[in-house]
Parts: structure tokens; sequence; C-alpha cells
């Protein structure tokens, strides 16, 4: 790899890291670890080619263009972390992923099945994520920093939000939504 290659790749991790929260290559392997798949089964289960999953990981591209599929990201994340805490058997889990890959990316806020085990609703982490992916789909952080410093001056509110959503840490995120429910 020459070094215009790998000034290329480092700036699509980059941008990723902004995205995504990381590169998707730390990402899709932390998957394929903790469901037990490889990548073959991710890519199918995601609705993703299996050379695009490979170029996603190496770096070659930087963005899932497809809305629907990053949602399918988080269905995924949300239920590596379910097994991880032993609330899903590997059995519910393979079943899970099924209805994962079959889904088109709805709304968390709609009834789609996405809901935490103990109260039948999305959990607010869940809800927190769907909106950070949205806005990371349409911009990057930059961007989105340099939107909120635009509305800053007559609706900072609406500033905020796009900061802490759009380009903020997660655990950020989920304090802004519970200190804003009422």
């Amino acid at each position: 790899m020459d070094a215009a290659q790998q000034e290329a790749t480092a700036r699509a991790r980059e941008l990723q890291r902004n995205w995504y929260g990381e590169p998707l290559g730390a990402l899709f392997r932390r998957l394929i670890d903790d469901l037990g798949l490889n990548q073959a089964r991710l890519a199918a289960v995601l609705g993703l080619s299996a050379p695009m999953l490979s170029q996603l990981m190496s770096g070659q591209r930087a963005k899932i263009g497809n809305p629907a599929v990053v949602q399918r990201v988080q269905a995924l994340q949300d239920l590596a972390g379910q097994v991880a805490d032993g609330s899903v058997s590997a059995g519910e889990a393979t079943d899970r992923m099924e209805e994962i890959k079959k889904s088109q990316g709805g709304s968390v806020l709609s009834n789609t099945g996405s809901t935490s085990a103990s109260s039948g609703a999305p959990t607010v982490r869940r809800v927190v994520r769907e909106i950070q992916s949205l806005l990371r789909s349409v911009a990057a952080a930059g961007d989105i920093i340099d939107a909120a410093d635009t509305l800053a001056p007559t609706h900072p509110e609406l500033a905020e939000c796009l900061r802490v959503y759009g380009a903020g840490r997660t655990a950020d995120a989920v304090a802004h939504y519970e200190a804003h429910q009422s």
C-alpha cells in the first residue's frame, strides 16, 4: 500500500470514528466474536455484499450508505450486549439475527420488536443511538458542529441537541435525553 492509500485509509477510519463511534473494522470484528459469526454471515445479516463489508472493515470505504444497514448494525450491537449479559441465549440470538436480517430498518419509536426485556419499551440508550445514527448518516460530526454554531445565536437549545446527539458521546446524549424527558 502506497502513502496515498495509507492516508486515504486513515482518513476513512477517522470518518468512521466520527460517524459510528469507532472504526468499522473494530466494530464488525467485535460483532463477529460476540455473536459467533463469520464475515460472510455478518454481511448477510446486515444486507451487505461480502466485498462491501470487507471494504468497510479495511477502511477502503468510509460510510455505510444505507440507513437500514446502520440500524441493523445497532440492532446487532444491542443483541451482542444482551448475549453478553445473559439475557438472550445463543439460540434466541440466532432467531433474533434472522429478524434483524429481514428488518427494513424501521424506527425504534414504532413497534418493531426492538424493545427491552423488562419494560416492553425501547431502552433510552437504543433511542439515543438511533438519533445519533440518523444525524451521523446525513453529516459528519464537524459539519454538525458547524451547523450548531450557526444556530446557536438564535436557537441555542436546538444547537445543543445537534452538538450532543450529532457529535457527542453516547453517555452524554443519554444523560441529555433523560434530563429532558418529563
